[in-house]
């Protein structure tokens, strides 16, 4: 994703509760230290964490949002002006809460001790294994566009793994910031759990903390300022990042099924996700179809967009910034179809963007060159399989491509041909919701990987402990060396044979 920062200064004041009084950055980094250096106390205290303490603190997530969960779904709302409740409920409640049950059905068994084969040299009676333990304290920059999912969602592999948590909410979820930090104490102590405002610099601040592990959501551009500054401390990072996800319809697949798919995906959340289609790959004669078909689900879906169904732009920054790319594709010669049938406004207040098909596009237009986190949608024709793996290659490596066809052949290709964060065949972004595949990017679109045992593994280390028996193989190979050891490396080197 593109629009969030470290300090995100683009909120508008309409949206947020009355600011906090300001502090020095001196004085942010003390309480920051502190509340830092009171969370490594705590687990230095309790390093390894039982099971049932997991599993409490996993239920207890689930108990903050069970019970204030109508309060947290109109908070996300009024961060954005407005956003759907439905949407929240089912990109943000749902998968919080049904992961919490994924996890702690499955917790046991992530962490029990693996055992390992024992070389040659250790042989016959020690042992060895692998154990999960907790690291420390983990530090969650969160965005704006899902900051329900994107702070709990890391939060249930965090305590899953025994950890600590640090949480820096983005400028423009402050509703929804006020309200985690009143009720978080209701269920967690702060030396575990800590829900900090972006007040302006925080993040820059939050970034530089000696963290055991560093997990950010945002934009590229802010992704490398944060790992430069967690490379200070050597605090290793997980990046969530995004970039240009694409669609591909294949020849052999319906146009309706695929419209129908990729514009309710493209809408959801006004297009404010980065994993989201972001450009729409279609055969030549397809498009037509899709253009006609899309222009009818639209009406049937929203027909009238300032509805509690279609959800806001988060600010008048990307408000005005989405006007701008639609009207350099304009100027550059694309081809706009306006699916509101003009209901859109560029003044509008609560900011419902209007949704566009953009046609004829070209790669000197800002739409195909940025992210574009909005309710546009470019469409690019193509001639055959190649050309649309050379044309995705050229480019970074997206967060997700979208092959439709039920051509196993043409859909294993560009498996094989094209490299992305995740992939979704025959649909868009569900790869994202499920709980037993990790999630995570490639390249410019992001490093590492949580949800699952995958966010388990990421927020555990994984300590290897040998085992030394009573019997001492290595005896025989201890100097003076002579024919003993002669003979055991003999054997030792016919072995690796």
């Amino acid at each position: 994703m593109t629009t969030d920062t470290m300090a995100d200064h683009s909120h508008t004041a309409s949206h947020s509760p009355a600011e906090a009084p300001e502090i020095t950055p001196s004085e942010q980094a003390d309480v920051l230290q502190q509340l830092l250096q009171r969370q490594r106390q705590a687990y230095l205290a309790n390093p390894m964490p039982s099971y049932d303490q997991r599993v409490q603190d996993l239920k207890a997530l689930g108990r903050m949002i069970r019970d204030h969960q109508d309060e947290i779904v109109r908070a996300v709302s009024a961060d954005y002006g407005n956003r759907s409740h439905h949407e929240t409920l089912f990109a943000e409640i749902f998968p919080a809460l049904d992961g919490i049950k994924d996890t702690i059905k499955r917790l046991k068994k992530w962490m029990k001790p693996q055992r390992r084969h024992v070389d040659f040299t250790a042989f016959p009676t020690s042992s060895t294994k692998v154990i999960p333990q907790p690291l420390g304290v983990i530090g969650v920059i969160v965005p704006w566009n899902f900051p329900v999912n994107l702070s709990f969602g890391p939060l249930i592999n965090i305590f899953a793994a025994g950890n600590r948590a640090m949480v820096k909410m983005s400028e423009n979820s402050r509703t929804l910031t006020a309200l985690l930090q009143r009720i978080s104490g209701d269920y967690f102590p702060e030396d575990k759990l800590v829900f900090l405002e972006e007040t302006g610099g925080v993040g820059i601040e939050f970034s530089k903390l000696k963290f055991d592990h560093l997990l950010f959501t945002g934009s590229g551009n802010t992704g490398r300022k944060v790992m430069a500054s967690a490379a200070a401390n050597l605090t290793p990072v997980t990046l969530e990042l995004g970039g240009k996800s694409p669609a591909i319809v294949g020849p052999d697949f319906d146009i309706d099924t695929a419209c129908e798919r990729i514009l309710f995906w493209k809408l959801f959340n006004a297009g404010q996700i980065c994993t989201t289609v972001d450009y729409l790959l279609l055969p030549e004669d397809k498009v037509e179809a899709f253009v006609e078909k899309a222009k009818q689900l639209f009406r049937k879906r929203y027909p009238d967009i300032q509805s509690p169904d279609y959800t806001a732009v988060i600010d008048e920054p990307s408000f005005r910034r989405l006007w701008k790319t639609l009207d350099d594709a304009v100027q550059k010669g694309a081809t706009v179809i306006d699916l509101t049938d003009g209901q859109g406004s560029r003044d509008d207040a609560i900011q419902k963007f209007p949704a566009h098909l953009v046609l004829n596009v070209s790669e000197d237009m800002d739409i195909m060159q940025r992210e574009i986190f909005g309710p546009l949608l470019p469409i690019k024709t193509y001639k055959n399989r190649e050309e649309v793996a050379a044309y995705i290659n050229n480019g970074d490596r997206p967060l997700a491509i979208y092959p439709f066809t039920n051509d196993k052949t043409l859909r294993d290709f560009y498996i094989d041909h094209v490299m992305s964060g995740g992939v979704s065949v025959n649909n868009a972004v569900l790869h994202v919701g499920q709980h037993d595949i990790p999630f995570g990017g490639v390249g410019e679109s992001g490093m590492g990987h949580y949800h699952g045992y995958e966010g388990f593994i990421t927020f555990s280390k994984l300590r290897p402990v040998f085992y030394q028996g009573p019997l001492d193989p290595l005896k025989f190979l201890m100097p003076p060396y002579g024919n003993v050891a002669d003979k055991m490396m003999k054997l030792m080197l016919r072995l690796t044979k």
